[in-house]
C-alpha cells in the first residue's frame, strides 16, 4: 500500500517523502532485518526512483541484495550501502573527519561516507590520536580549514577537547567502542567528551558515526543560507 507519506510492506512503512519534509533521503538501518526484507525494502526504493543510505550492512546482506537490486554502492570497511538514484546537491562547505587511531577507522568512514552521500565534501585525517601529539600539529592547517569537523576517538576520547581548543570551527565529537576493559565498550571516551572543558563540541552516541555525518551536513547547510 502507498499513500502520500510512506510506503507499506507490512513489516516496514518506508519514508519515501523525507526529502521533501529534511531535505534527506531515507537511511536504512540493516542489522535486525533479514536478506529477504532488506532487499524488498531497497527494491522499493529502487523501483520509486529513491534514494536511500543503508549503515551497519553486513557483506552477507550486501551480497544477497545486489541480486536483486542495481547501482549499489557498498563499502566493507564503514559498512554503508548507496542505493543513489539521483545525484544530491553539492553542499558548499568541507567537513574533516579526524580519528584518534586506526581502529577508529570503521566509525570515522560511517560519518564520512554518511556526509558524501548526502552531497559533502569531505577530508580525512587518521591516525592523530594524543598519544602522538605531533602528527596532529602536522595536520592543523589542514583541519583548521574546514566549515565542520568530527572527531572520532575510543579509549579516554581527548581527540575532540584537543582540536575543539585549537580550532574556530565546531567539532562533532564521536565516541567508539575501541578500548581496553575500563573503557567500557566507549562509555569512558563518551564521558570525556561530554565533560570536556573546550567549548564548542557537540557529542553524538557511541559509535554513531551516522549521526555526525548527517548533523555536519545540516550545520554546512545552515551555512550555505547564511551566505544567500
Amino acid at each position: 500500500m502507498t499513500s502520500d507519506n510512506y510506503t507499506d510492506l507490512g513489516f516496514a512503512k518506508l519514508d519515501i517523502s523525507r526529502a521533501d519534509r529534511t531535505g534527506m533521503n531515507e537511511t536504512v538501518f540493516c542489522p535486525g532485518k533479514t536478506k529477504e526484507q532488506l532487499s524488498a525494502i531497497l527494491k522499493t526504493f529502487s523501483d520509486q526512483s529513491k534514494s536511500v543510505l543503508g549503515t551497519r550492512c553486513s557483506a552477507e546482506q550486501f551480497e544477497y541484495v545486489c541480486r536483486e537490486v542495481s547501482d549499489l554502492n557498498y563499502d566493507p570497511v564503514s559498512k554503508t550501502l548507496w542505493l543513489q538514484k539521483n545525484t544530491p546537491p553539492r553542499l558548499n562547505g568541507k567537513i574533516t573527519v579526524c580519528t584518534g587511531g586506526t581502529a577508529d577507522l570503521p566509525v570515522a568512514e560511517e560519518a564520512a561516507r554518511t556526509a558524501e552521500f548526502f552531497g559533502a565534501t569531505t577530508e580525512r585525517c587518521f591516525d592523530i590520536g594524543i598519544a602522538g601529539i605531533h602528527r596532529l600539529f602536522a595536520k592543523l592547517n589542514d583541519i583548521r580549514q574546514a566549515d565542520v569537523i568530527i572527531a572520532v576517538a575510543g579509549m579516554e576520547g581527548a581527540l575532540p577537547g584537543v582540536i575543539a581548543g585549537l580550532v574556530d570551527s565546531p567539532v562533532i565529537a564521536v565516541p567508539t567502542s575501541v578500548g581496553y576493559g575500563a573503557s567500557f565498550s566507549g562509555l569512558s571516551a563518551l564521558l570525556t567528551m561530554l565533560n570536556s572543558c573546550a567549548e564548542g563540541i557537540s557529542v553524538v552516541n557511541i559509535d554513531n558515526g551516522f549521526g555526525a555525518g548527517v548533523l555536519a551536513c545540516r550545520i554546512i547547510r545552515l551555512l550555505e543560507r547564511k551566505r544567500k
